[in-house]
């Protein structure tokens, strides 16, 4: 499984995501090779790369928390919780969610 985290230069959110996925991770047993961290400092390269706005994590180069239509940007991004509340970061059993329905994939 690849595991890449998008970001812009300073993010303030990136270690914030870094830290739960090291925490979801270590919760599931099965290690990955490694993560990947990609600052993006243009809106070109955001595009090319499917960056939905700082941080952004794709599994296997899928964006698990984009939405249908979400563009790629630079812009501060944010998250819902279970609750709906707005947040810097997936929480810890979203990322866990997000990395199994992963695994299944064909």
């Amino acid at each position: 499984m690849e595991l890449t985290i998008l970001a812009v230069p300073d993010c303030p959110n990136a270690p914030l995501l870094r830290g739960r996925l090291d925490e979801a991770l270590a919760g599931l047993g099965r290690p990955v090779e490694g993560i990947r961290e990609v600052l993006v400092t243009d809106g070109e390269r955001a595009e090319e790369l499917g960056m939905r706005g700082s941080p952004t994590l794709l599994i296997d180069g899928v964006d698990p928390f984009a939405g249908p239509g979400q563009p790629a940007g630079l812009s501060c991004r944010l998250f819902r919780d279970a609750s709906g509340s707005l947040c810097e970061a997936p929480t810890v059993d979203q990322l866990r969610g997000a990395l199994r329905a992963a695994r299944q994939r064909p």
